[in-house]
């Protein structure tokens, strides 16, 4: 289960319905490390070109984005990561990162800092999300290279409805999510929580979608391109609904990159590898490749 990431965006929702600051304005700076080993500090953009290698810090068991076939990873992540090496003109390498109560323990244990035992940062962490209260209790990180938008969606068997659901139906109509998840806390609340009793949880979109293709009930709510890829072999009876769900503040955010906020010049590489391939193309045709709909960023 990839708490941390569900649970970012879940906290990104609750903050939304609360009084609106400037940006940063209620945070106060974290106090920078001093005398820090350079083992736990990553290496700078000059060191990585001179060495002729980059890793990338990837969460582990999460398709499409990325996982193991065999003894090699895989996905769009992985594959992205070698997008930004090869335009660097270094050997890409991975750091498979078991995710942990949150963002920014991610952020401090595999981009700034290291963790406290038997470990050290890499020099850029992939499937960030962005948002503005994560940025601000993060400083000692870069947000950057944004490429792609995720959304909420609802996965549903064509046999059980007619057109999509809406949230609605699941009063009475028993509907998957992953435990914990953004999607989990949004049906467990919704219309004074009389979804709660026919949401079924599972520990990831892998199995949940597993069971709407066997037809243990009729829909899944979640992420569009986890929906996607666990519809990918079963498209004549799954269809895929992207509207908007009603009472949901966050139902789309954007997904990047972190670096260490001393290595400024690093990130803005990686940004200039992303943009050229999400202008030329070979971003989209990465998630095609795993039979997900690519959404551009909102600049």
């Amino acid at each position: 289960m990839h708490r941390a990431l569900s649970t970012a965006a879940a906290f990104a929702l609750l903050l939304a319905s609360k009084t609106a600051f400037a940006a940063c304005e209620d945070y106060t700076p974290s106090e920078r490390p001093q005398n820090t080993a350079r083992e736990y500090v990553g290496a700078d953009y000059d060191t990585i070109i001179e060495r002729g290698w980059i890793e990338f810090a990837v969460y582990e068991d999460f398709p499409p984005f990325s996982f193991t076939s065999g003894d090699e990873p895989e996905g769009v992540d992985i594959e992205i990561g070698r997008l930004i090496a090869d335009e660097l003109g270094v050997e890409p390498r991975f750091k498979i990162v078991a995710a942990d109560e949150n963002v920014d323990n991610d952020l401090r244990n595999f981009v700034w800092k290291g963790p406290l035992v038997n470990g050290d940062v890499a020099n850029v962490m992939l499937h960030v999300p962005y948002n503005e209260n994560l940025a601000c209790r993060n400083d000692q990180v870069v947000f950057t290279g944004q490429y792609f938008n995720e959304r909420i969606g609802i996965a549903w068997d064509r046999k059980a409805y007619d057109d999509a659901p809406t949230p609605a139906y699941f009063r009475y109509d028993k509907v998957g999510v992953e435990n914990d998840s953004l999607a989990d806390f949004y049906l467990s609340s919704a219309f004074g929580g009389q979804v709660r009793d026919q949401v079924r949880r599972f520990p990831d979109y892998t199995q949940a979608m597993a069971a709407l293709n066997e037809k243990s009930f009729g829909a899944v709510v979640g992420p569009l391109t986890q929906l996607q890829f666990g519809a990918r072999d079963n498209t004549a009876q799954i269809d895929i609904s992207d509207d908007p769900l009603p009472g949901l503040a966050l139902g789309e955010w954007t997904l990047g990159v972190a670096v260490r906020h001393t290595y400024r010049q690093l990130g803005y590489a990686v940004d200039d590898a992303i943009q050229a391939g999400l202008n030329d193309g070979r971003i989209a045709a990465i998630f095609e490749k795993y039979g997900l709909t690519h959404r551009a960023p909102d600049w």
